[in-house]
């Protein structure tokens, strides 16, 4: 008896096989299409019916959330008023396995005769969809992993990461960094992160200040107090250096009896880490990261304190 995660094994490694054998299938006709998508005046309208239309509507979402503005049109709503959101300056990618989808092909002659030029992603090269088509991704899979060989699975996976492959592209076209990526994704746990600033997370008040000439002995009460590990020391309002409990523990064990003698000034570090209010928390976690440390104080341009920012707050 046939076990039931040998079956998904199979399903796994047909479809696998799909994907990898799309790349003996790249030709030019990819940086053509690219080409097109990347000087595009207006829009990608994605379309296909069944499941290639919901492929479509996938790789409709990703454009659009890489840069690249997209939307799905389904063909039969294309009869019924859809056709009026096309213009000339728009380019169509149009989905089908088999390159013959009637629905699909019926709309055609109105896309040619606005000149709008067709992106063909088809597993059928001598399809009628690929004669009027300006460019061809083909996308032809030796079997389904469906075991009839029918339902659509191989070809549609195959499909799919044709359409992950353009928008990778275009997004290396165009320079696509983090901080564009989240302005497309504003209410996502990522684009919280790469849009959150200092100024948004950091602690600005009873921040622990001492000056640079108390003893070791009394700064350990305001370290303990202010409930960040730190001492934090200021000259004509001006950031002057930092201590930290770490700071502390370690003189105890280097002065020992002497520890009491010892000023803040003695151990304090003088050029801490500081950032401005307006720095992504992104950046403040690589600063972190890179020095090894567990805060950064946040000044203006004059270097006066504004706040704290530790490793907890970073984490939104």
């Amino acid at each position: 008896m046939v076990q039931i995660q040998d079956i998904a094994a199979q399903c796994f490694k047909d479809e696998a096989n799909a994907i990898l054998g799309l790349q003996s299938q790249l030709d030019d006709n990819f940086s053509k299409a690219v080409d097109l998508m990347y000087n595009c005046k207006g829009k990608i309208i994605v379309t296909g019916v069944g499941k290639s239309g919901h492929i479509g509507a996938k790789i409709a979402a990703t454009l659009s959330s890489t840069g690249t503005p997209s939307f799905f049109v389904n063909p039969l709503d294309v009869y019924h008023g859809d056709l009026g959101v096309m213009t000339h300056d728009d380019v169509i990618i149009a989905i089908s396995n088999s390159g013959q989808t009637d629905e699909l092909l019926r709309f055609i002659p109105m896309v040619l005769h606005m000149n709008i030029p067709i992106i063909a992603i088809t597993g059928n090269k001598e399809s009628l969809l690929v004669k009027y088509a300006k460019v061809h991704l083909n996308t032809k899979v030796p079997k389904e992993a469906c075991p009839l060989n029918l339902a659509p699975t191989s070809s549609t996976t195959a499909q799919l990461v044709m359409g992950d492959a353009l928008a990778i592209a275009l997004m290396q076209m165009r320079h696509f960094e983090p901080k564009d990526f989240a302005q497309f994704h504003p209410g996502g746990e990522l684009g919280k992160r790469l849009l959150t600033t200092a100024q948004d997370v950091m602690r600005s008040n009873d921040l622990p200040v001492i000056p640079k000439e108390m003893h070791l002995g009394e700064a350990i009460i305001h370290v303990s107090k202010g409930k960040l590990g730190l001492g934090i020391s200021l000259e004509n309002n001006q950031v002057s250096g930092l201590i930290t409990d770490g700071d502390i523990r370690r003189a105890m064990e280097k002065w020992q009896a002497q520890f009491f003698d010892k000023t803040v000034s003695d151990i304090m570090t003088k050029e801490p880490k500081c950032v401005l209010p307006t720095t992504k928390i992104t950046e403040i976690q690589k600063i972190m990261n890179k020095y090894k440390i567990h805060t950064v104080l946040v000044v203006d341009q004059e270097k006066h304190l504004l706040g704290v920012v530790d490793h907890y707050s970073c984490m939104v």
